[in-house]
């Protein structure tokens, strides 16, 4: 089988999430709103630069937007990305009941057996 060539969407949201630092940039934005690449980066142990980047492999997945005003990048968190995993997970659920359905329905069909 051969490798994809093309990343979809999920599979950028899903790389970009993987890594803690840019997961808590993420709750940081979702709780506090749209913050400065400053003021982003006062929170964390690491340079400007490494901020930047994370902050840039967010935006490629679009799951945060820099709006400019003045002279000020902001960086807004974007949760409409967030319904592809959502979706993703919730045909995981589906085929999981299936499973436990037909499970169930054997165990029951045991159970009569033995009465």
């Amino acid at each position: 089988m051969g490798e994809r060539k093309e990343t979809t969407a999920l599979d950028a949201i899903l790389k970009a999430a993987s890594d803690p630092t840019r997961r808590a940039i993420l709750t940081l934005l979702a709780q506090e709103g749209p913050l400065r690449v400053t003021d982003i980066h006062a929170r964390f142990d690491m340079s400007l630069n490494s901020v930047s980047k994370h902050i840039k492999v967010l935006e490629s997945a679009g799951l945060v937007k820099r709006r400019t005003e003045w002279r000020e990048h902001l960086i807004e968190v974007q949760m409409t990305p967030l319904s592809a995993v959502d979706e993703w997970f919730a045909s995981l659920r589906s085929i999981w009941a299936l499973r436990l359905e037909a499970l169930d329905t054997i165990m029951t069909k045991g159970a009569a057996e033995d009465d």
